[in-house]
């Protein structure tokens, strides 16, 4: 609805203008709040210029009944059309003439810095405003921070009066006013992205230029320039020999035969023959059928929406020519490789994506130049170490430099030529020499154990106590075979007895002889369930397992081990030992330690130091830290076994005095050195270290 200024206009000027309706003043001053209120709203939008721009006049036109309106903006080329409606049905006469006098117009807009109604045709004076249209002009300035960047340009019809156009230039200033919020807003906006830019563009370019490696190099180039592009992804091929893929963002390697990586290098390839930057959007403009042929294959692998590549061109020394001048017009480039942007769901090449892609492009192939460079020198390594090393020979370092030298070839002297002794460490357990396993004679149930772990047992005492179901079950069987075959002998005797006492032979002689042949059998089945009873006596004397000979019960918990448990025969129940007796020590050393023992023993009689021949042992209790004690190797094992944590060991048997030692207790874990000799200090210190480079690196020992 039109504003109630342009219905007033609309009246004869001679007479009184009607009453206006209070209904429709008060439905329009509502429309004009709400219109107020859509462009204030629209105003604090992060929308592009020309769609705010559309939305303002659109609704400014729309409330003024106005023809059309326009948006001037200033720039470096002059003042220029930002957004329009209707401008051709302004009537603006299109020759330079009339052009001139509207661009005079607007620059006094500008210039002035006020809201401006110019009627139609008007101008002829040096200072006065020029309307070359046949339309009523209403200008307002727009301004960011006092700064005029443009003007708002309103095409109104004519006739209305003096308040009509004081209220049309209320209006106008109003919506620039709004118009203005916008520009500042986008100002904000601009700077805010502009800083944003900056930093990130200040991280990327330390980032990329922090190494003078290439790998290093091409993956800070390609994660940080995705980051700084905004893209998806990015990958980079370098041109070092050949032109070739070697980071891909997001993957910290890459498989060069894949499929998809082979399409990129042969896009990358045909694209730096051209030299020119290829932007490829999916449905868009045909590329040339050199590049289109490795470029289709790519797409359909990688499923890409935009593909761009920038082949990366680095300045170096231009060509001979008389002057510098020429030198910096014509500088002369080369290809280092080429920056691979993708999309993988938008399909459009955005002003800002093209202007940062080809920022990236620029100081990535300056940061790609300058690693080539730096990687190409022959000899890299070895300059950049003997590089350091001089640098220690300079100036005030000079001497220090020369002391630690000093320093350091004393201590390598010292670790070849000073003498140690060499020992080689073992752990063990000391234990009396006579020990004796107590075993099981016999399967059955352990039903007693009347000892204890550290008791002392005499000859014949009584260890473990079994019982058997299956000699119970035995023994009634035998029983009840022995009564059978002693029933059926007093049957038979009865019988031959009562026939002979009779004194009339009631048995034939066939009978007789045959009863008198079965007793004879049951006899010797008699003697048979006697002999097997006695050696059933034998096996239930085996229940009870004796002492053989005196001795500690040293196994622990025996009781607990063994009580109402099943054993078998053989199987080991406890284990006596005579601590009274002499006692030793069981050492397990590491097989890789070996040969330094047995070296060690067929030199025990060229040895040097009488006083300490090899082969002797010191050793600590683990209940007694801090004392050593002495003992002598006695006894080698011949073969290796892996015992627990200490992996593959032999078992080695030291002879100690019992008297010396301060307490005597069974299997008394012990630290043990074998004295082995003398060898270098370095030798004594650094055995492991050694011995690991001989078996690992030189593969010799």
């Amino acid at each position: 609805m039109p504003l109630p200024a342009v219905a007033s206009a609309k009246g004869s000027t001679a007479s009184p203008p009607p009453s206006p309706d209070p209904l429709l003043l008060q439905e329009t001053r509502n429309e004009i709040r709400t219109l107020v209120q859509e462009i204030a709203q629209l105003a604090q939008k992060e929308i592009p210029a020309e769609e705010f721009y559309a939305g303002l006049l659109g609704r400014m036109v729309s409330a003024m009944a106005a023809v059309g309106g326009a948006v001037w903006t200033s720039g470096e080329s002059g003042i220029a059309l930002a957004y329009q409606v209707n401008l051709a049905g302004a009537v603006l006469d299109d020759t330079p003439a009339s052009r001139q006098q509207h661009q005079r117009l607007l620059k006094r807009a500008m210039s002035s810095g006020n809201a401006l109604i110019v009627p139609p045709r008007a101008g002829g004076g040096e200072n006065a405003e020029e309307n070359p249209s046949e339309h009523l002009l209403i200008l307002a300035p727009l301004r960011v921070e006092q700064e005029v960047v443009g003007v708002l340009e309103i095409f109104q019809r004519t006739g209305g009066g003096p308040t009509t156009q004081r209220g049309y230039i209320r209006f106008v200033s109003q919506m620039a006013d709004l118009a203005n919020d916008y520009l500042k807003n986008q100002r904000l906006r601009f700077l805010n992205d502009r800083q944003q830019l900056w930093k990130q563009l200040e991280q990327f370019l330390q980032t990329i230029h922090a190494s003078l490696d290439v790998r290093q190099a091409a993956y800070a180039i390609v994660n940080e320039g995705r980051r700084l592009i905004g893209c998806d992804r990015v990958s980079l091929a370098v041109k070092d020999g050949g032109l070739r893929v070697v980071a891909v963002s997001g993957l910290d390697t890459i498989d060069r035969r894949a499929t998809e990586v082979r399409h990129l290098t042969k896009l990358a390839q045909a694209v730096a023959k051209t030299r020119e930057p290829l932007w490829h959007v999916a449905d868009g403009s045909e590329t040339a059928p050199q590049i289109d042929q490795h470029l289709q294959p790519y797409i359909d692998a990688s499923h890409a929406r935009l593909v761009a590549v920038l082949p990366l061109m680095a300045t170096e020394g231009g060509p001979k020519s008389s002057t510098e001048t020429e030198k910096i017009r014509f500088p002369k480039k080369r290809l280092v490789g080429a920056l691979i942007i993708e999309q993988l769901r938008e399909a459009k090449a955005t002003d800002l994506l093209k202007s940062r892609s080809q920022l990236v492009a620029e100081h990535s192939a300056a940061a790609l130049a300058n690693a080539l460079e730096h990687s190409g020198l022959f000899l890299m390594p070895l300059w950049k170490v003997l590089g350091k090393i001089a640098s220690l020979f300079r100036g005030g370092t000079f001497f220090k430099t020369m002391g630690v030298l000093a320093l350091l070839a004393g201590a390598i002297y010292a670790l070849v030529a000073i003498p140690a002794d060499f020992e080689v460490a073992a752990k063990g357990k000391l234990q009396p020499v006579e020990r004796r396993d107590v075993f099981a004679r016999i399967d059955g149930d352990v039903v007693k154990v009347p000892v204890r772990h550290g008791q002392l047992v005499r000859r014949g005492d009584l260890l473990a106590e079994l019982n058997s179901p299956e000699l119970a079950e035995e023994f009634e069987r035998l029983l009840g075979r022995q009564k059978t075959v002693q029933e059926k002998i007093s049957s038979t005797n009865k019988r031959l007895l009562d026939n002979n006492r009779a004194g009339t032979m009631r048995l034939s002689a066939y009978d007789e002889s045959r009863l008198a042949g079965e007793l004879v059998e049951f006899r010797q089945e008699a003697e048979n369930v006697r002999r097997e009873l006695e050696l059933f006596a034998e096996k239930q004397k085996r229940l009870r397992v004796l002492a053989d000979e005196a001795g500690q019960v040293v196994t622990w918990e025996v009781e607990e081990s063994l009580l109402r448990r099943p054993v078998q025969r053989g199987q080991v129940l406890m284990r006596l030992a005579n601590p009274d007796g002499p006692w030793e020590l069981e050492l397990y050393v590491p097989e890789k330690r070996l040969r330094h023992i047995l070296a060690a023993q067929e030199n025990s009689d060229d040895a040097a130091d009488k006083s300490r021949p090899p082969l002797d042992v010191t050793f600590m209790l683990s209940s007694h830290a801090g004392e050593e004690y002495h003992g002598r190797v006695i006894e080698i094992e011949q073969t290796a076994e892996v015992r627990g944590e200490e992996g593959n060991t032999v078992l080695i048997r030291v002879e100690v005095d019992r008297d010396a030692l301060p307490h005597l207790h069974d299997q008394t874990t012990v630290t043990a050195k074998l004295y082995c000799g003398k060898r270098s200090l370095g030798y004594t210190w650094f055995c492991d270290l050694i011995e690991t480079v001989q078996a690992k690196v030189l593969f010799w020992l």
